[in-house]
C-alpha cells in the first residue's frame, strides 16, 4: 500500500511535518509494510517557510534587518540549496506581530526589511524566491522594499522620501539606475490568496488598513498616496495595472512585486504543492491523507486540505482527512474532494489540553491507527 500524507499545521500544537509523522506512526502499527511519503503542507501564510524548509530539506539563514519601524532585528528565512531558492515570509521583517498594538502605524511602517532579506538571499546565490506576504503591518505600496533593492524614490528636491505610507505623499520621481543588477536575474513566486486591487473601496487601505492601526482619515489619505504612486509606476512600467488582482496584498506589496520585479502571484497552496513535488507521488499512491487544525466551511473555500484533495481527485485517488476539530459545516468538505474526515480529540478536554503537543501527537496516531484497522478489515474481506 502506497500512501501520501500532506497535513497542514495544527497551529499552536503540531507543525505540518509533526502531524504527518504522527499519522504515519499510527498507520505503521497496522500496515508496517506500507510505503508512506510525508510532505509539508501550508497555504502560503504563517508556517509556509517552516513547511518548505523542513519538509524539503533546506537550511535556515539569519540576517539583521529593520522591523516595520526601523529597529534592528534578526530576520530568518530559508534556502533550498539544490534549487538556489530562498523561502521568505515577509512577516519576519514587516509583520504585524512584530509590533505592540499601540505601535501600529501604517503611516510610518515600512517594508524595507523585506528588501534586506531579499538582498541577503541574492548575495548568497539565490535567484528564485518563494514569498509568503500575509500578516503585514505596512501600507507603503512596497516602497520600503524597493528602496532596499536599489530603486530611488525621490521627493521634489531629489531626496529619498521618508519611510511608510506617509512617505508616498512626497514622491515625485522613481529612478532605476542604481537597482541591484542581480535583481533582473531573479524570479519571484508570491503566495497571494487575496484579490484586492491597490486602490479604491476594495483596495488595501480600505480593507486591511484598520487592522494595521488606520482610522478613516488615514485610510483616505493612504489611498490617495497609493493612487499617485500607481500613476507614476504605470508611466514607468506600461502594462502594469493598479487593478491587477492581488495588487493590494500586504499593503500594496503585491503591486510592487508585479511592477518592479519578475514576479507571479499565485495561490499559496498551489505554490507548496508544486515546490514539494507531491503530484508525482500522488499519481502512484493508493490513498492520500490530509487535514488541518479545524475542518469547516472555510476549509472548503480553498485552504490547504482542499488543495491536496483536488490534486488527488485529478488522479482519482481516495482522500481521508484528520483534524483537531470539525465545525458543524465541515460536511461541505466532502463535496470538495475529502471522502471522509476524522476529528482526533478522543475525550472531553479543555482546548489547552487538546492542543498540548504530546497529546495531539498521540491523538493523531491513535485515530489514524483505528481508521486503518477498519481499512485492513475491508481489505481482508476483499480477499
Amino acid at each position: 500500500m502506497k500512501i501520501v500524507i500532506a497535513i497542514d499545521s495544527l497551529k499552536g500544537s503540531l507543525t505540518s511535518m509533526e502531524a504527518g509523522r504522527a499519522v504515519e506512526e499510527g498507520i505503521k502499527r497496522v500496515f508496517p509494510e506500507a510505503e508512506i511519503s510525508v510532505f509539508p503542507m501550508a497555504d502560503g501564510g504563517e508556517g509556509t517557510a517552516e513547511a518548505l524548509v523542513c519538509g524539503i530539506g533546506g537550511r535556515w539563514e539569519s540576517v539583521l534587518v529593520q522591523d516595520p519601524l526601523g529597529r534592528e532585528i534578526t530576520g530568518r528565512y530559508g534556502i533550498l540549496e539544490k534549487r538556489k531558492t530562498a523561502v521568505i515570509e515577509m512577516a519576519a521583517a514587516a509583520g504585524l506581530t512584530l509590533l505592540r498594538p499601540e505601535e501600529r502605524d501604517p503611516l510610518k511602517a515600512s517594508t524595507f526589511g523585506v528588501g534586506q532579506m531579499i538582498c541577503d538571499g541574492i548575495k548568497k546565490g539565490c535567484r528564485t524566491f518563494l514569498l509568503g506576504i500575509g500578516g503585514s503591518a505596512t501600507n507603503d505600496g512596497g516602497a520600503g522594499m524597493l528602496k532596499a533593492l536599489g530603486y530611488e524614490l525621490l521627493d521634489e528636491e531629489g531626496k529619498p522620501i521618508p519611510p511608510g505610507a506617509e512617505g508616498l505623499s512626497h514622491l515625485k520621481q522613481i529612478r532605476t539606475d542604481k537597482v541591484r543588477p542581480e535583481l533582473y536575474e531573479c524570479t519571484f513566486y508570491i503566495a497571494c490568496d487575496v484579490t484586492n486591487p491597490l486602490c479604491g473601496e476594495n483596495g488595501c487601505s480600505a480593507v486591511f488598513g484598520p487592522q494595521k492601526g488606520a482610522d478613516p482619515d488615514m485610510i483616505e489619505k493612504m489611498d490617495g498616496w497609493l493612487l499617485h504612486f500607481a500613476g507614476l509606476t504605470e508611466k514607468l512600467r506600461p502594462g502594469i495595472s493598479r487593478n491587477h488582482p492581488g495588487a493590494g496584498a500586504a499593503g500594496g506589496l503585491g503591486f510592487a512585486f508585479l511592477a518592479y520585479t519578475n514576479a507571479k502571484l499565485e495561490s499559496g497552496v498551489q505554490m507548496v504543492l508544486r515546490e514539494s513535488g507531491m503530484e508525482q507521488h500522488i499519481r502512484d499512491a493508493d490513498l492520500v491523507i490530509t487535514g488541518e487544525g479545524k475542518l469547516d466551511g472555510q476549509t472548503a473555500m480553498g485552504k490547504a486540505p482542499i488543495g491536496v484533495a483536488k490534486l488527488a481527485k485529478r488522479h482519482n485517488k481516495p482522500v481521508i482527512a484528520f483534524s483537531g476539530a470539525a465545525g458543524e459545516d465541515a460536511g461541505i468538505c466532502n463535496q470538495e474532494g475529502i471522502d471522509a474526515f476524522f476529528p482526533i480529540v478522543r475525550k472531553p478536554v479543555s482546548i489547552e489540553e487538546a492542543m498540548e503537543t504530546s497529546a495531539a501527537k498521540k491523538n493523531m496516531s491513535d485515530t489514524a491507527e483505528q481508521v486503518f484497522r477498519l481499512i485492513r478489515t475491508f481489505i481482508h474481506k476483499g480477499h
